[in-house]
């Protein structure tokens, strides 16, 4: 699969990767981040992409080849990214709340720090 996320208000880099798909991607509601703090915190997550109408979406978690790690979960979501928030901040999903941000994509090596949706 290829990935590619604009340089955008969400998250200010640009990719374009390709991904080794291992398997069917699920739709994920939440991930334990570990970039904030360092036991790692659970956080929702959405897609993000430029409608100005809807930018929300899914954001899908497909296993995928990682050199680094045997076998990880690319969590992705559209044209803009994803967005995050920490689980226990239940506001809207907003560009300019600083409770919020974004990322091109993450690479989840544990799929215990995933929770899917239905």
């Amino acid at each position: 699969m290829f990935l590619e996320v604009e340089c955008n208000p969400n998250f200010e880099g640009s990719y374009f990767l390709h991904f080794q798909e291992v398997g069917p991607a699920r739709i994920v509601t939440h991930v334990k981040y570990f970039d904030r703090i360092s036991e790692g915190e659970w956080c929702t997550v959405t897609g993000w992409c430029d409608d100005p109408e809807n930018s929300l979406g899914p954001a899908s978690a497909q296993p995928v080849e990682d050199s680094g790690a045997g076998i990880s979960f690319l969590v992705y979501g559209g044209n803009w990214g994803i967005r995050l928030k920490p689980e226990p901040n239940q506001g809207v999903w907003d560009l300019y709340d600083p409770q919020q941000w974004g990322e091109g994509y993450l690479l989840i090596s544990d799929i215990r720090d995933l929770r899917f949706g239905q």
